[in-house]
């Protein structure tokens, strides 16, 4: 089962890009504690790899940071939006 299809434009789209900067600007220390530090894990291993191979390794790790950003887009996506609009169709259901 894929996504619906709808408008990149649409009330839900705003609604959760409206809610991510919110939560962005209100983390807590709880939820700092379980922030993924892309930056810092990629310094460390950069720091450790040899002069030749840093460019390779670094290129591999903004891929990985670009396919894990994607990953997490996706279940956000799928769950959030397929969710909601599940939920609105079984109160229609209800009220037909």
């Amino acid at each position: 089962m894929g996504f619906r299809k709808v408008n990149e434009d649409d009330i839900l789209s705003d609604l959760l890009s409206c809610r991510e900067d919110y939560l962005l600007g209100r983390t807590t220390e709880e939820d700092k504690k379980h922030n993924i530090c892309i930056d810092a894990i990629s310094e460390r291993i950069l720091k450790n790899v040899p002069e030749q191979n840093k460019k390779y390794v670094q290129e591999q790790l903004e891929q990985l940071d670009d396919n894990f950003l994607d990953y997490i887009c996706y279940w956000n996506e799928k769950f959030y939006r397929n969710g909601f609009v599940d939920g609105v169709q079984m109160i229609l259901g209800c009220v037909e």
